[in-house]
C-alpha cells in the first residue's frame, strides 16, 4: 500500500499473499519456508530473481523475519539494490547485550538486562533475540535460561513507539504511536495496534530525538527505524530498536510525503520532505479467536487490509485482518478502531455473547 501511494509498482514476496495485497501488487510470490520455521534463507534469492523477472527493481524492502537472519540480508544486498540496513547494523542494535552496552556508554535509561535467569524473575519478562511483534515475550516466570533467549526486567507504564529515519548518522523522528497488545495466554505481550498521537511534549521528543540520534551513529541505522519506549513513573526507558519499517508505517504515511520516498533516499544519503499531522489515526490486528475451518468470504469494508483469503483454514490466534480508522486524537480513534474490529469481527466468529 504504502509503495503504491508513492507511485511504484510493488513486487511482494510474503508468506500470506493476502488478496489485497495481491490486487495492489504488480506481482506477489510466496516467501520460501513457514510461519513456524521463519524464512527459508537458502532460497530466498532464487525466489526474488524468479519473482522480480526481467524487471529491474529500484529498491528491496526487507520486512519484519530478517532480524535473525543477517547473512540473508547481506546476500539480498550483493545480488538487489537493497534500501534499509545491511546485516552489521542490524545485528549490533538487536543483539541485547551491545544494545544494553551502548545505552549505558551514550547515557539513554534502559531497562536491567541478562542472560541468566533472574533469581527475582516476577519482575522481569523473556525474549527472543531479534524477535518481532510481541508475541515471542513471556513472564520470565517459569521460563528457563535458552540458547536465544534472554531476560529485560519488566517496566510498568504507557508503551509508546517512534518512527525515525536514520541516515547513517543521525535520526529524523516522523511521529510517536502509543501501542497496546491483543495478549492471550500463549502470547502475553502480543501486538496489539497503535494510534498515531496527534501531540507530544515538544522537550521530551528533542531528548528521545537525541538518543536515537546516538544510536543511529553508533549501529550506522539508515532508513525508517522505530523505537520502542515506555513512559514510567520516572520518565521514558527505551527498550528496543527495530531496524526496518514496522507495523505503524501506513498509520504516519501521507500521499504528499510518501514515507518509501524517505526510506529510499536515506539508503542512499538523501533527504526528502517528512509527512505533518493535523489528527490522529489507528491501525489494529484482528486474530481468530477460536479455529475456522473455511474462512467465509467477506465484502471488505476500504478501512481494513491483509485480507485473509476466503477457504482458508485458521487456527486460534492466526491475523484475520488490519483494521484502521481516523479521528481528531488519540483517544477517540482508539475507541472508534476497537469499535469498528468488534463489529467486523461477528462477520466471522458470529455473536458469542
Amino acid at each position: 500500500m504504502a509503495a503504491r501511494r508513492a507511485g511504484y509498482r510493488p513486487l511482494v514476496a510474503d508468506f500470506f499473499c493476502d488478496t489485497d495485497t495481491v490486487a495492489l501488487a504488480e506481482r506477489t510470490t510466496k516467501l520460501p519456508g513457514n510461519l513456524q520455521d521463519g524464512i527459508d534463507g537458502e532460497r530466498i534469492i532464487e525466489t526474488l530473481r524468479d519473482l522480480v523477472g526481467e524487471d529491474q527493481p529500484v529498491a528491496v524492502v526487507l520486512g519484519s523475519g530478517f532480524e535473525r537472519m543477517t547473512e540473508t540480508v547481506d546476500a539480498v544486498a550483493r545480488h538487489f539494490p537493497l534500501a534499509g540496513n545491511r546485516g552489521a547494523a542490524i545485528s549490533r542494535i538487536k543483539d541485547p547485550q551491545l544494545l544494553a552496552a551502548d545505552c549505558a556508554e551514550l547515557g539513554i535509561p534502559h531497562p536491567e538486562f541478562r542472560w541468566d535467569r533472574p533469581p527475582e524473575p516476577d519482575s522481569w519478562v523473556a525474549k527472543t533475540v531479534g524477535g518481532a511483534g510481541g508475541g515471542h515475550i513471556r513472564q520470565a516466570a517459569g521460563e528457563s535460561q535458552t540458547t536465544g533467549r534472554y531476560f529485560q526486567r519488566f517496566v510498568a507504564g504507557r508503551s509508546v513507539s517512534a518512527l525515525f529515519v536514520g541516515d547513517g548518522q543521525a535520526a529524523r523522528i516522523v511521529g510517536f504511536s502509543q501501542q497496546w497488545t491483543s495478549p492471550v495466554s500463549t502470547a502475553p505481550y502480543r501486538y496489539g495496534g497503535a494510534v498515531r498521537l496527534r501531540r507530544f511534549n515538544r522537550r521530551q521528543a528533542a531528548v528521545i530525538g537525541g538518543w536515537l540520534s546516538a544510536l543511529t551513529r553508533r549501529a550506522g541505522l539508515v532508513g525508517l527505524c522505530s523505537a520502542d519506549l515506555i513512559r514510567g513513573s520516572d520518565g521514558y526507558k527505551l527498550i528496543e530498536i527495530n531496524p526496518r519499517p514496522g507495523a505503524t508505517l501506513d498509520i504516519f504515511d501521507e500521499a504528499d510525503a510518501p514515507l518509501i520516498e524517505a526510506h529510499l533516499r536515506a539508503a542512499t544519503g538523501g533527504t526528502c520532505r517528512l509527512p505533518r499531522f493535523v489528527d490522529s489515526m489507528a491501525s489494529m490486528v484482528t486474530y481468530a479467536a477460536t479455529p475456522i475451518a473455511r474462512f467465509p468470504s467477506i465484502a471488505w469494508p476500504e478501512w481494513t487490509a491483509d485480507h485473509q483469503s476466503p477457504g482458508t483454514p485458521l487456527i486460534a490466534g492466526d491475523p484475520v485482518c488490519t483494521v484502521f480508522a481516523r479521528g481528531p486524537n488519540a483517544d477517540l480513534t482508539r475507541r472508534l478502531i476497537k469499535g469498528q474490529a468488534r463489529r467486523l469481527q461477528l462477520q466471522w466468529e458470529g455473536d458469542r455473547t
